[in-house]
């Protein structure tokens, strides 16, 4: 299993929210470059980035910051928030980010997901489903679809898909543990590469996850308070590949 340390970024500066809500809103540093290199000194080979003002607003806000914490590590590097067009996928790929996280975009125009597979590649663009009470959830999570998990990953399994980043929002920066359960019945229900987001808030949840085979799992809190030592938390998994 892979872990992806994870940088939520907002006014170029590395922030977290608490349950997707954007007037919870913690700041932990004006300087993300910085905890990417923290994170790649620790060990971690990944990288996962969201733009947040981007997932509001369809737009880049923060591609100089994204620029900035790309040209500091040689780390692979996910991107979403706010990727809505073929242009966007373009300009960020042409800046260093190996694979875009499609969101909104995946549930509002459809065919574009199957379009953007088309133009780059399976293995460039991936789709995050972010789920609160069973239902997709979209525009930074502002908005809650009538489509639920399973028939959205479905989906997106048909049209090609390889790799889905899966949120549960109520336990996103919750510090509650993750939802193992989702992820256990997601693995077994669908060939894609699932990936845990969301309340990852100790080293036995990453035990669990790895112990489920799944692809990775994506570390934001928990790191930024200590709960969880990225270093330590990188033995686990490797142990685990042992």
């Amino acid at each position: 299993m892979k872990l992806f340390p994870a940088i939520d970024i907002y006014n170029g500066c590395a922030v977290r929210l608490y349950k997707g809500d954007y007037s919870q809103m913690t700041v932990y540093s004006d300087n993300p470059p910085l905890f990417a290199a923290e994170f790649a000194a620790a060990g971690a080979g990944c990288l996962h980035l969201v733009d947040l003002e981007g997932a509001k607003l369809g737009t880049t806000p923060n591609l100089e910051t994204i620029k900035n914490i790309i040209s500091e590590t040689s780390m692979y590097t996910e991107l979403g928030g706010g990727i809505r067009s073929l242009e966007t996928i373009e300009t960020y790929l042409n800046i260093g980010v190996n694979r875009l996280i499609l969101g909104t975009a995946a549930i509002t125009e459809p065919g574009f997901v199957e379009k953007a597979i088309k133009e780059f590649g399976r293995d460039a663009i991936a789709v995050g489903v972010d789920i609160r009470d069973g239902l997709v959830a979209i525009k930074g999570w502002t908005e809650v679809t009538e489509t639920t998990c399973d028939d959205f990953c479905r989906s997106m399994e048909d049209v090609g898909v390889k790799t889905i980043i899966c949120t549960d929002i109520s336990r996103d920066g919750a510090m509650k543990g993750t939802n193992r359960q989702l992820y256990s019945d997601l693995s077994q229900k669908f060939s894609l590469d699932i990936m845990a987001s969301g309340g990852v808030s100790t080293l036995e949840d990453i035990k669990a996850l790895a112990d489920m085979n799944i692809y990775g799992a994506i570390l934001g809190k928990a790191l930024y308070t200590g709960a969880i030592d990225l270093a330590d938390a990188l033995k686990i998994v490797k142990e685990d590949k042992a």
